[in-house]
């Protein structure tokens, strides 16, 4: 049987008043990476579910390109002990869960677990509502590395930024007095407005309903759309991507090293959408700077699969040291529709490190179609009415996605007779190390392809299919280049 008590060193910790909060932690610098339990599994989990998914995405290569935490979401605990303090299902967990948390430590990866601000979970488990010094104290003592914490069955205590403010404040208290970094991800829905209180007490905040493995489709379960989103009193869940995006638009600002807008988890290799919307739904998380959690079942990963969630140059999109999130410069409608309403189209942009610029091109039309942007609006934010001087340089583009690993180099990590094309922890740098810097101009895991480039007061014209996205690293020429131009 495992200890259920904390230690002295935790109990010492939280007798003494903490005045960090979770967003100056040192913690989510860049965008959590990781695993999550919930959208492939359920309540269905186990020690040993979790454990073969870790060795599997070390194995596979993931660890070594950034992705770190595995979280284990509802349904973990037993309720509470004698002196009220939560305790794992001893048959789901024979080892506790400071037991799984070694062994995941022992792996090289970092363990998350999962909470909600209410006397309940969402599956009806023990809540941490009016306990959350003893709850974060077992957590640091048990190992843990990150929550989750949910907003089920709060007591009404919602309605106004205060009320949601203090009952998920209480948390982030709570989990500094224990002196130990605990990553802190609040679970709240887009309720209230999180990303207007979100970034002083947490690391990262859910800023709508629960995420669904659909590209586009309303739902009346999904009720809040677009600008109706920031104010939403029932946020839901079934939310297709598009309906997520539409929402996150609003208040990109928001998010910054160590404080971001989360997006949900994602749907990658889930089974629901094509492989183009995959791309598509990994490359806005990328640049809009959610987190990075997966939720794939690791047991039937394909090459597919494998090749969207490794692609470094998205990832270093994501982890880039910047930390600056993209920001929709226009949205058209378009005449093609389906079923589940009107086409789009949209560009996004935003500031990387060395500046370099990302340009994002979204098609969530039914047809493929040529889609075109202006330097003058790529830079809008730059310099109004054509002032931003980027526009008379000249640029040459990268596709991240050009350099997308092949099936076959895919299948064969899969198969454990191929490795990965950018091991970092290999070449003796952590991912966090790597992604940090400005990435050479030749290296393809990290810049794509290069495709062309656009002239001073230019603009670039791309092909776009389907529901899908062209995704550019826009790097300044030097002179000797211009001149060839």
């Amino acid at each position: 049987m495992v200890q259920l008590e904390i230690g002295a060193a935790v109990l010492a910790a939280v007798l003494n008043i903490g005045t960090v909060s979770a967003s100056n932690n040192g913690l989510a610098l860049t965008p959590q990476m990781g695993w999550n339990t919930w959208s492939s599994f359920g309540c269905d989990v186990d020690a040993s579910v979790i454990l073969d998914t870790t060795r599997q995405i070390v194995k596979y290569g993931f660890k070594d390109i950034g992705y770190e935490y595995i979280i284990l979401d509802d349904c973990w605990s037993d309720g509470r002990n004698a002196t009220g303090y939560l305790q794992p299902n001893m048959t789901k967990f024979p080892d506790g869960i400071k037991g799984l948390a070694d062994q995941i430590h022992d792996l090289g990866m970092k363990i998350g677990i999962y909470s909600s601000a209410g006397t309940l979970t969402c599956a009806r488990y023990a809540g941490s509502l009016g306990y959350e010094d003893k709850d974060a104290a077992v957590w640091a003592e048990w190992g843990i590395d990150y929550l989750k914490y949910d907003n089920c069955f709060n007591e009404g205590q919602e309605g106004t930024e205060k009320l949601s403010f203090d009952r998920y404040n209480a948390m982030s208290v709570a989990l500094n007095k224990t002196g130990r970094p605990i990553l802190y991800s609040m679970c709240n829905w887009g309720v209230d407005g999180p990303w207007l209180f979100g970034p002083t007490i947490a690391n990262s905040w859910r800023i709508a309903g629960d995420l669904i493995d659909t590209f586009d489709r309303d739902d009346p379960q999904c009720p809040c759309v677009e600008k109706e989103g920031l104010d939403c009193k029932v946020p839901g869940f079934y939310c297709s991507i598009m309906n997520v995006v539409n929402k996150v638009v609003y208040f990109p600002s928001k998010a910054f090293p160590g404080a971001w807008n989360d997006l949900d988890l994602l749907q990658v290799g889930n089974g629901a959408m094509t492989d183009e919307e995959y791309i598509t739904h990994f490359s806005l998380w990328a640049a809009i700077k959610s987190p990075m959690v997966m939720t794939n079942v690791f047991a039937k990963i394909d090459a597919r699969t494998l090749s969207i969630l490794q692609n470094t140059a998205v990832l270093a999109v994501s982890q880039d040291s910047a930390g600056s999130s993209a920001t929709r410069r226009w949205r058209y409608f378009v005449d093609d529709t389906d079923v589940f309403g009107q086409g789009e189209i949209q560009l996004f942009t935003g500031t990387l490190s060395g500046s370099d610029r990302l340009v994002l091109f979204l098609n969530a039309g039914t047809k493929d179609r040529e889609m075109n942007a202006t330097l003058e609006e790529i830079f809008w934010e730059s310099g109004v009415g054509g002032t931003a001087p980027q526009i008379q340089e000249a640029w040459d583009t990268y596709d991240l996605w050009g350099g997308r690993m092949s099936n076959a180099r895919a299948a064969g990590i899969i198969a454990g007779n191929a490795t990965i094309p950018l091991n970092m922890t290999a070449q003796g740098g952590s991912p966090r190390e790597v992604y940090a810097q400005t990435p050479p101009s030749n290296s393809t895991a990290l810049m794509g392809t290069r495709v062309g480039a656009v002239k001073p007061g230019g603009k670039i014209t791309v092909h776009a299919k389907a529901h899908g996205v062209v995704m550019l690293r826009l790097r300044q020429q030097l002179d000797k280049e211009k001149d060839e131009l």
